[in-house]
């Protein structure tokens, strides 16, 4: 794996997700709750883009960002008590609500970690693989605790209409859970990916 992807790769990647963007507002559920779950793409990719020249990043961090902006079109589709995906899986574990809000905050614990780290690392800002692992778990709860609060304000803005943006099902600890599960998401990438993630790291130019 390269430690950083081609430009061709990533116009190939750009052309999926423009692609996905398509399909999500081609027939959704709720077309409001599409617009709340895509905006992070919205706003990501043309970050990305506009920065790939002169920041660009591992491999391995653009491949989670694909991947999560996957998790979250996918949910504004259907909206993420909907997901036909999420079924499946309260099928196969004996689950009483639909789970796929949940991989979407694992997602959005994972794919921070490795921008914090990313970003932290670049930088110089820590020294310490302890002290480094401590602030990026820092980062992703402070990331997921303010995306509640934006849930909570577009419950307060929308009314009854924000259920489907907030997907809690019921759960009186959905919040609570819905932050487990990012955090849960920035330890597997600390643990399991981190190695990948220095090697790649190093062999990005004028790092």
């Amino acid at each position: 794996m390269p430690a950083t992807p081609s430009d061709r790769t990533l116009l190939v990647a750009l052309a999926v997700i423009a692609g996905l963007l398509a399909w999500s507002g081609a027939s959704p559920f709720d077309r409001a709750t599409r617009w709340m779950e895509v905006a992070p793409v919205l706003i990501a990719v043309p970050v990305l883009v506009a920065t790939r020249a002169r920041h660009p990043l591992t491999t391995l961090l653009y491949v989670g960002i694909f991947v999560h902006a996957g998790v979250l079109m996918l949910g504004g589709a259907h909206s993420y008590a909907r997901v036909p995906l999420g079924f499946q899986i309260a099928d196969w574990l004996g689950l009483q609500r639909n789970p796929y809000d949940k991989i979407g905050h694992f997602m959005q614990g994972l794919v921070p970690a490795l921008a914090a780290r990313e970003i932290l690392i670049r930088g110089r800002h820590v020294q310490g693989g302890r002290m480094l692992s401590f602030l990026v778990v820092c980062i992703v709860l402070a990331i997921s605790a303010s995306y509640e609060l934006i849930e909570w304000g577009a419950a307060l803005a929308l009314g009854q209409g924000a259920d489907e943006f907030l997907g809690t099902q019921g759960d009186p600890w959905d919040t609570q859970s819905d932050m487990f599960f990012a955090l849960i998401g920035s330890v597997c990438a600390l643990a399991l990916l981190s190695r990948l993630h220095d090697r790649q790291l190093a062999g990005l130019p004028n790092r």
